[in-house]
């Protein structure tokens, strides 16, 4: 099973997963057929927007999982907000992401009313390497 995205040598301990969402594996000059399959920082880098998109209770065999953005659908984008949001992500990527440790996540407002940019900063547990994810929300 071929990995898309190899990664570096020292990326070996971060694994290798199927890609998500599901893509055909393709071979260069030709088909290639199978799975797509992540590895290294794109497999970490995956597995944190997955516990980002998933909600609470969407898993039936692991109820807790995931991290409960959809709580903060329809909330204002206020100060308040955004602290809570913050404060979900650390908890959710906390307890479900142990290759990382976060070293700092910041909400802040959109170009639009009802958006925010949420900033991760996180170092990898193996090779102290930081890295981040920006990922956006809509609050609406």
């Amino acid at each position: 099973m071929a990995a898309t995205d190899a990664g570096a040598p020292a990326d070996a301990w971060l694994g290798t997963g199927i890609r998500l969402p599901f893509r055909p594996r393709t071979a260069a000059g030709g088909p290639g057929g199978g799975l797509a399959w992540a590895s290294g920082t794109d497999l970490v880098r995956q597995s944190i927007e997955t516990i980002l998109d998933t909600e609470p209770g969407e898993r039936v065999m692991r109820p807790d999982f995931g991290c409960g953005l959809r709580q903060f659908l329809m909330a204002p984008n206020t100060a308040a907000t955004r602290a809570a949001l913050r404060a979900e992500i650390e908890q959710a990527l906390g307890r479900w992401e142990p290759r990382i440790q976060v070293t700092g996540v910041s909400v802040t407002p959109g170009e639009e009313p009802t958006m925010v940019w949420i900033d991760i900063a996180y170092v990898r547990l193996a090779d102290l390497r930081a890295d981040n994810l920006v990922y956006p929300f809509y609050l609406r």
